[in-house]
């Protein structure tokens, strides 16, 4: 894999890249292994932490995100809920912040992030439920970043491509300055990934994504 900075000023493939047929399978596999593995043994953690947040704040204990499965196909995406539960844009008067999320998709003082919810966040302990949508098929222990539909249109020419696959849990954007990075270094990364997708790189993603949780780089 290539440094980050290599693959910023790479640009995306347009071609079918050719990927080992064995990949599918394997990775599935990997897939459902580690799901039900951490699962099993966060579950006695994530019944304590889902009661906290409903004593946090008024609202569900999870939320569910709509967002852009394999092929265009919508599904929702589990997470522990960490925000206010009226968390529209109306809620963020800012104008400032409200052009912050328009270009970034994300704020680093979001209003409506809970107090427990930013410690859910910067932990990554709030994206556990995803594991849910690993198991049922939705999504994969490493892949692009999950987005939204109107996301979508920064990807400009490589929708398609970025459609090819399941996004992820983690991924090479995650494990490169997650939320630090601009949009367009956050599309190259995800259009890169899918060039080059392979158990190995998987391997190493995953690996690089516990240090990356511990040291909150980029976390909010």
């Amino acid at each position: 894999m290539g440094t980050l900075d290599s693959i910023k000023t790479t640009q995306p493939k347009t071609a079918a890249c050719r990927i080992s047929p064995w990949y599918a399978p394997v990775k599935r596999l990997m897939d459902i292994a580690i799901a039900a593995t951490i699962l099993t043994v966060a579950l006695p953690v994530l019944l304590p932490i889902a009661l906290i947040v409903v004593l946090d704040s008024p609202g569900p204990i999870f939320y569910r995100r709509h967002v852009v499965g394999r092929h265009g196909k919508p599904f929702y995406a589990f997470k522990l809920r960490t925000m206010v539960e009226e968390s529209d844009l109306s809620y963020i008067t800012d104008g400032g912040r409200r052009e912050e999320f328009k270009s970034r998709y994300k704020l680093r003082k979001d209003p409506r992030v809970t107090r427990v919810g930013r410690y859910l966040r910067k932990a990554s302990i709030d994206e556990l439920p995803q594991l849910i949508n690993v198991l049922k098929g939705e999504m994969s222990l490493v892949g692009p970043r999950m987005i939204s539909f109107p996301e979508l249109e920064k990807f400009g020419p490589w929708q398609d491509k970025i459609l090819e696959v399941k996004p992820g849990i983690t991924g090479l954007w995650q494990v490169s300055g997650r939320s630090n990075l601009e949009y367009d270094d956050r599309v190259r990364l995800n259009v890169y990934y899918v060039d080059n997708r392979s158990v190995m790189l998987d391997v190493i993603i995953l690996a690089k994504t516990i240090p990356a949780v511990i040291s909150a780089k980029g976390a909010y």
